[in-house]
């Protein structure tokens, strides 16, 4: 019986290597002299520290940027809301996300059982679990999930027949 997994994993040592190229082009361009800006990651969240809104928001562009180049879709990112932070300073916190979370994992399975397609999904933690008949159905629940309005990027491993 084919199957399938669908997942929303986002490649942190990528991440890593876009943070890395935006620290150093902060420490390299003329108009960030003499700030304090920082970025900074701790498992799943990324620190952004800056003097004032506007660095801020051109370290964001620059984060956006770079991960964009590293092909990691922007999506699997929640850009939280600026606080005050010590020292006149400016802090954001950057969440990436990571597995397939409840609400979305409940509209996939019932997008796939309102398509009246012969699949059977079911949530295995962080992921879901795509089994059918014939692999057609599972190419046709593919496109269906993909034609969804879903935020979050999925990708589809562990396709077996």
């Amino acid at each position: 019986m084919p199957s399938m997994d669908v997942v929303s994993k986002t490649d942190l040592a990528e991440v890593d290597n876009a943070i890395q190229g935006a620290t150093r082009e902060i420490t390299t361009r003329f108009d960030f002299k003499g700030s304090k800006c920082t970025v900074e990651r701790t498992d799943a969240t990324i620190l952004v520290t800056a003097d004032d809104d506007l660095k801020l928001k051109q370290v964001d562009e620059l984060i956006r940027g770079y991960l964009a180049r590293r092909k990691i879709d922007g999506g699997a990112f929640d850009f939280g809301k600026p606080e005050k932070a010590s020292g006149n300073t400016i802090r954001q916190t950057i969440t990436i996300k990571q597995g397939v979370d409840r609400e979305v994992a409940q509209k996939i399975i019932k997008a796939a059982k309102g398509s009246k397609l012969k699949v059977q999904v079911a949530i295995q933690g962080d992921e879901l679990r795509v089994s059918g008949k014939k692999r057609d159905d599972l190419q046709a629940t593919i496109a269906m999930i993909k034609d969804l309005d879903i935020e979050l990027p999925l990708q589809f491993v562990n396709f077996r027949d």
